[in-house]
């Protein structure tokens, strides 16, 4: 083989090629020094604090001084424009789009108004117009107690460090309004000396500790979970004291939960129609995901929910916390190497098939419902209806533990599928028992079945005066709001920005 020196003097044009060649590259590794030491200045200007941040500051946009690029994909959650085949961020009025939800939550607060989940950007504004909450005004107490705000703004653990934690959850929700005026944000997940993730809610604390673990010890990835598992679980409010409370004593699957319950004789509401001792589900993301494919891999809800970002040479996590199915590129592709069209029909099969087997356990259910009207009606008797109310219970349980979270039918939809259908078992055997009374007591079969076609006939149909809930309601954010939040911003003017 000739040497270059060789094939240069041969060849002449071949040492000028390499020449030009040698120059190109040097001016390129040039470019590329000179690109990396203006991104690390950048990156020093960027991350270098700006403002002083308390070890409770619940103003995101004071975060946001020091914090820019996250802060404004936080901000994203304000769009509520994006629409999956099933859910997404827009506006959905839940009991509009199935009104049988009506007649299985009579009685309880979620009948009157429930919708599609926002935006983080939008915890406060809702839980303040959502009908479930009421219209207090003057004399007139919220139906809620001040429990229902510990998931909505990280005015929560500021409060409870002046006031301790179960004085914070003690009374009428509406006592606490002028304070809880931030919506959902950096001090919930955030220490703001060292930014590490930390858990800022005492009822996941505590349930680890219950179980003999100490959530201390979750390395990063864990607490990348464990920050979102704060709030998006199943809950309840224990005692006269609403302590909040997760029911994991037993463990975490609906089965485990609903033994809990069981065992220690709660429920939420008792059904005007059936009289049954119901559970209301809150929204067992966690509880779900844990049983799903992704968290045995190792995956993270933040993985998938606020996938990294770069932006002018930063990496960053993407704040903006959405479906995975908006911004798939960086989400789901990180890993999964099959086209956008191919993954969104994967997650919309197994929506679809979860959908399926809940509708049926919902028509069940709601027949089961209105049955149980008419033995009450006919003469039944406690005794024997006990087993029926049981039955009832128990498969509503699993019917909502299924349907109260979004993206659970996603998350673990072979766990979702064995889940409803306990359920199905457990509402047939309800109507086989009523069957027979009902043939005991004379009352023709099958039940007439009401008409709920609409939101507005369901309502009607369980006594709800919808026109005085909405006019009072109007009334309460007239009148009461502007007076928390003027009460807020004078308090929040008090304590201003220490610049470095």
């Amino acid at each position: 083989m000739k040497s270059i020196r060789t094939l240069i003097k041969e060849k002449p044009w071949v040492g000028w090629l390499l020449f030009v060649a040698t120059v190109i590259v040097v001016f390129l590794l040039g470019l590329l020094a000179s690109e990396i030491t203006e991104r690390r200045a950048e990156a020093v200007y960027v991350n270098k604090p700006k403002v002083e941040i308390s070890d409770y500051e619940p103003r995101n946009e004071v975060w946001g001084a020091n914090y820019p690029k996250q802060f404004q994909s936080y901000m994203k959650t304000r769009d509520t424009s994006f629409r999956s085949k099933y859910n997404g961020s827009a506006f959905i009025d839940e009991l509009e789009e199935d009104p049988r939800l009506v007649i299985l939550w009579a009685g309880y607060g979620f009948s009157k108004e429930y919708n599609q989940g926002r935006g983080h950007y939008y915890a406060i504004k809702d839980i303040r117009e959502i009908l479930r909450t009421g219209a207090p005004i003057g004399e007139r107490e919220s139906p809620m107690p001040n429990t229902c705000w510990t998931c909505k703004s990280p005015d929560v653990p500021r409060v409870m460090n002046e006031v301790g934690v179960a004085e914070f959850y003690k009374g009428s929700w509406e006592e606490r309004g002028h304070q809880i005026v931030n919506p959902i944000g950096c001090a919930d997940c955030h220490n703001p000396e060292t930014m590490n993730l930390r858990i800022t809610r005492p009822a996941l604390i505590e349930a680890f500790q219950r179980q003999g673990k100490d959530v201390k010890n979750a390395s990063h990835q864990e607490m990348r979970t464990l920050v979102c598992a704060q709030c998006h679980v199943e809950y309840y409010f224990k005692g006269e004291g609403k302590y909040l409370t997760f029911p994991w004593d037993n463990g975490t699957k609906p089965e485990e939960i609903e033994a809990y319950y069981d065992e220690t004789g709660f429920y939420d509401w008792i059904h005007p129609i059936s009289k049954a001792p119901m559970l209301k589900a809150q929204h067992p993301g966690y509880e779900v995901f844990t049983t799903g494919i992704h968290y045995d891999r190792g995956v993270s809800c933040a993985d998938c929910h606020m996938p990294y970002h770069s932006e002018g040479g930063q990496k960053f996590t993407n704040h903006h916390m959405q479906s995975p199915l908006n911004n798939i590129s960086e989400s789901c592709q990180v890993c999964h190497r099959q086209s956008e069209e191919k993954l969104l029909q994967n997650v919309y099969n197994k929506q679809k098939s979860v959908r399926e087997t809940r509708f049926k356990l919902e028509d069940a259910l709601v027949k089961a419902h209105i049955e149980a009207g008419e033995a009450w009606d006919a003469g039944a008797t406690e005794k024997e209806m006990k087993p029926i109310l049981t039955a009832i219970r128990h498969a509503q349980w699993r019917w909502d533990y299924a349907a109260a979270g979004h993206g659970n039918s996603f998350h673990s939809a072979l766990e979702l599928s064995r889940t409803m259908a306990s359920g199905l078992d457990a509402v047939q055997e309800a109507r086989l028992l009523l069957a027979r009374i009902l043939t005991k007591y004379g009352v023709e079969q099958p039940v007439t079945m009401p008409d709920i076609s609409t939101k507005a006939k369901a309502q009607e149909y369980v006594g709800w005066n919808m026109e005085k809930l909405n006019r009072q309601k109007e009334k309460f954010l007239e009148e009461v709001v502007p007076q928390w939040v003027e009460k807020a911003a004078q308090r929040e003017k008090e304590w201003g920005v220490d610049r470095l």
